[in-house]
């Protein structure tokens, strides 16, 4: 998958590690994927990164990665998941009404949905009555999927993208594969990975979808109780791995912003920060 900075122009390709390329490319590998591909495992996991012990792998990733922790609240961070799950000191994000914003840090990849409710991903062709489960998917016919797919290193808290009010969140079991694009050859993950989503009914871009999808090792999605939000507002953070934000957005609500589209066109993802503009209101 090819990956266009936004704020340098760089383009560069990204690669899976080459244990995710053993467990998705090799036959040996995908029995060690179905192991790990399962809530007991997600569960394992997760409470050894809540512990000291994960310590030592928090350091070397915050090294690794450069990480500023300057820019997070003041803490001591005594697991690899209370550092993964930390707050920035300082969240900004645009507030001009007529601006669609990004809910996370992440790599923004945005497909037009078809007549057929659906759009297509590497050949996959993947249905919205498939994803939600739910009726209510007739009403985005020729809107986007904004697929923001976040790695490890991301900040992996996210926002409300506008101010409104929501229904329900309905989650759906499924697996826990990967996110990362070399999944996409073996598994549909927007049908089969376990998610969250609810209607947000938004002040400006009227009703959008917001799903949340679990990932590798992410068997946890911590949404907030909140039923009136403001943009800006916290919606709520993924545990340790990596996962993905699907927003879906009605035909004629808004447009794309032309290096995000233009990328996704030839099918790259874009860097893009939360709180940053993505697209703006058509009227």
């Amino acid at each position: 998958m090819q990956v266009v900075d936004r704020k340098t122009k760089n383009e560069y390709t990204y690669e899976p590690s080459k244990f995710v390329k053993y467990m998705y490319e090799n036959k040996s590998g995908r029995f060690f994927l179905k192991l790990l591909n399962n809530r007991f495992m997600a569960n394992l996991s997760r409470i050894y990164m809540n512990t000291f012990l994960s310590i030592p792998y928090k350091n070397k990733i915050i090294k690794k990665n450069n990480v500023d922790m300057s820019l997070y609240e003041d803490k001591k961070y005594l697991s690899y998941n209370s550092y993964f799950t930390r707050k920035l000191k300082k969240l900004n994000f645009v507030k001009d009404n007529k601006v669609f914003i990004a809910p996370c840090e992440s790599k923004l990849l945005v497909l037009k949905i078809d007549n057929d409710t659906s759009f297509d991903i590497k050949g996959s062709k993947y249905t919205l009555s498939e994803i939600l489960k739910d009726d209510i998917y007739k009403e985005y016919n020729g809107g986007y999927a904004m697929i923001f797919r976040l790695e490890a290193t991301n900040y992996h808290r996210y926002i409300f993208l506008d101010s409104g009010t929501r229904d329900e969140y309905k989650f759906i079991k499924g697996k826990l594969n990967t996110v990362q694009p070399i999944a996409y050859k073996h598994f549909k993950v927007f049908h089969e990975n376990c998610r969250e989503w609810t209607v947000l009914h938004t002040d400006n871009f009227d009703s959008v979808i917001h799903m949340e999808i679990g990932a590798m090792m992410i068997g946890r999605i911590n949404n907030n109780d909140k039923r009136e939000f403001n943009r800006g507002d916290e919606k709520g953070f993924f545990s340790f791995g990596g996962s993905t934000i699907l927003l879906l957005v009605k035909k004629n609500i808004i447009k794309i912003n032309d290096d995000i589209m233009n990328n996704s066109l030839e099918f790259k993802e874009t860097t893009v920060n939360i709180g940053e503009e993505v697209a703006k209101k058509i009227k």
